[in-house]
């Protein structure tokens, strides 16, 4: 395994970092906010994040592809911990609006999408389709006419971030947990267990059938690989099988749970009256 450096060394490309950070995008001369991990702040702006969204500090891959790479520089070469604010123009973070990107369909051609399909299917400005692999927005519409932005949702505008960088990641199994976060997600579900250089990742349970696992497996690999230059990977998919009951002790379990049948008793015909005394016998 890799020395680790000296955690208060100015951070380089490939360094694991967990980092708290804003995104500010300008919109109509005033700032929105597009991306935060603190949820005071998504709260205060009054933002609408997915459910089951998890607020706090991110893992960070230094110089990976999380941000634009005018934003991703600016990561590099930072003190641990520390805290700053910097303005990006649009080039340097999600680049400049293309009106190439900006494409007109007709109304017949939409209605044949897949998602327009669907009983829920909505058509209205900001409508978000994929049409030819391409995720685009519609941006207007006629009875015979729409036309769709495929330029990035920030494109063309000035952005703001505030990055709180506050720590290196530096035990070997947190960084293969934080690897697993920044491909797939659900790291602190993974068990993960580094021994003689061999580190073995246990999927957990609800991710062995996830396609998604299935498509960030070998990103996890050669990140792993790359970052810890470990002598092997394991990734353990346990599938255990049910037991199942032997015969005879499952009707013997089934006759101890019968309850007692009560001793049968002659009826006694009232027709919903009292039963009358026995009367008594006649003397000779």
């Amino acid at each position: 395994m890799p020395t680790h450096p000296d955690p208060h060394e100015p951070t380089k490309s490939g360094d694991l970092v967990l980092l708290d950070y804003e995104l500010w995008a300008e919109v109509a001369g005033k700032p929105e906010l597009i991306d935060p991990t603190r949820e005071e702040v998504a709260q205060a702006a009054k933002i609408t994040v997915p459910e089951g969204h998890k607020f706090g500090p991110h893992a960070h891959l230094i110089g990976g592809e999380y941000f634009p790479g005018g934003i991703e520089n600016a990561l590099v070469g930072a003190k641990v911990p520390s805290e700053w604010e910097k303005e990006f123009a649009p080039a340097d973070a999600f680049g400049e609006r293309d009106p190439k990107l900006i494409e007109l369909y007709s109304m017949h051609e939409i209605s044949r999408l897949p998602e327009m399909r669907r009983e829920d299917a909505h058509l209205d400005i900001g409508t978000v389709l994929t049409i030819e692999g391409r995720r685009g927005r519609v941006v207007t519409l006629t009875a015979a006419r729409v036309r769709v932005d495929f330029n990035p949702p920030f494109s063309g505008r000035k952005i703001t971030a505030k990055f709180k960088l506050l720590e290196r990641i530096e035990d070997p199994a947190a960084q293969a947990k934080a690897i697993v976060d920044l491909a797939y997600g659900r790291g602190d579900e993974f068990k993960v267990e580094i021994h003689n250089d061999i580190v073995t990742l246990h999927v957990p349970d609800r991710s062995k059938f996830d396609f998604a696992w299935a498509a960030a497996k070998p990103r996890v690999i050669d990140q792993i690989r790359n970052q810890l230059k470990p002598k092997s990977i394991h990734v353990v998919e346990e599938y255990v099988t049910p037991a199942a009951k032997e015969p005879a002790k499952e009707k013997a379990a089934d006759a101890a749970a019968e309850p007692a049948k009560p001793e049968a008793a002659e009826p006694a015909h009232t027709h919903g009256h009292a039963a009358k005394p026995a009367a008594k016998a006649k003397s000779e």
